[in-house]
């Protein structure tokens, strides 16, 4: 996007990006279409695959509408995109997490229905959700550390060790905390909250927080690895299969994500004197 000002090359590229992400949540959307619907029954799929999907048509147009576009000139369809595709990720992941339906044939015998037929027994849609997850972990942690290095942090690494300084970090809050328009002048004007690096003075983040955060985390890896394990009830045969708790939980946290990335948007609609950095 910053090559995109000089050279038309760029806005090629970023197009073919944009078009490569939204043909891949269309056709993420398509095949789940086919092979999560039956015409009998799987009405939680169908309407939750419409939801879903009208959900990212709808982000996607306020990204490029009028009003967001004059206070974010940055926002378009390539972060709505990459949202689309991760939607459409957490969409195929609680549904792969769904206790199959089953219904009677012509025969009078039970069908299941609402799998596809590969994952029948080998539960190849479920590994199939395992390394995309992995997939998408992995970069996001690389990005984290492409994009999170700081001037100071690398000075630090190579021995450099200058004094404390503090630069304006982007937050979605509304508001400043009071009591520091004193110390932190320079920062109200920006509209933002100060960082310290030299955490012997403070922090930038709360320790207790923190851990909480990914005390939520361990547990909803637990969750679904062990598929909200009751021992008492278990079965060996059904260890594997999908849970409603399961389900449901991965779905919010599909809509948590929309409503996120939609909060982003309309923010600096909501709070037009608080200035967002880009």
């Amino acid at each position: 996007t910053a090559g995109a000002n000089h050279k038309q090359m760029w806005n090629g590229l970023l197009a073919l990006v944009i078009l490569i992400l939204y043909s891949v949540a269309v056709a993420a959307l398509v095949l789940m279409a086919l092979f999560y619907t039956h015409s009998e029954g799987c009405m939680y799929n169908k309407v939750l695959i419409g939801v879903n999907g009208g959900l990212c048509l709808f982000v996607s147009l306020v990204a490029i509408s009028p009003c967001v576009q004059n206070r974010q000139p940055h926002s378009g369809l390539l972060q709505s995109g990459v949202i689309s595709c991760y939607v459409m990720y957490l969409t195929f992941s609680a549904l792969s997490s769904k206790p199959p339906e089953t219904i009677l044939d012509e025969n009078h015998q039970n069908v299941t229905i609402c799998v596809p037929e590969f994952s029948q027994g080998l539960h190849r849609d479920e590994n199939l959700v395992t390394g995309l997850g992995t997939t998408i972990l992995f970069g996001c942690i690389l990005y984290s550390c492409l994009t999170s290095t700081t001037r100071a942090s690398s000075e630090a690494l190579r021995g450099i060790y200058a004094a404390p300084e503090t630069e304006v970090a982007r937050c979605c809050f509304c508001c400043v905390p009071d009591g520091e328009a004193d110390a932190e002048g320079h920062a109200e004007k920006r509209g933002g909250q100060t960082v310290i690096y030299d955490e012997k003075k403070g922090t930038v983040y709360g320790y207790a927080y923190f851990h909480f955060v990914f005390f939520l985390a361990s547990l909803y890896v637990m969750m679904t690895v062990t598929h909200w394990f009751h021992y008492e009830s278990a079965q060996i045969e059904k260890f594997f299969t999908g849970t409603w708790s399961i389900f449901w939980i991965k779905m919010v946290s599909c809509w948590i994500c929309v409503c996120l990335y939609l909060w982003t948007l309309i923010a600096p609609l909501c709070c037009p004197t608080r200035e967002f950095s880009v």
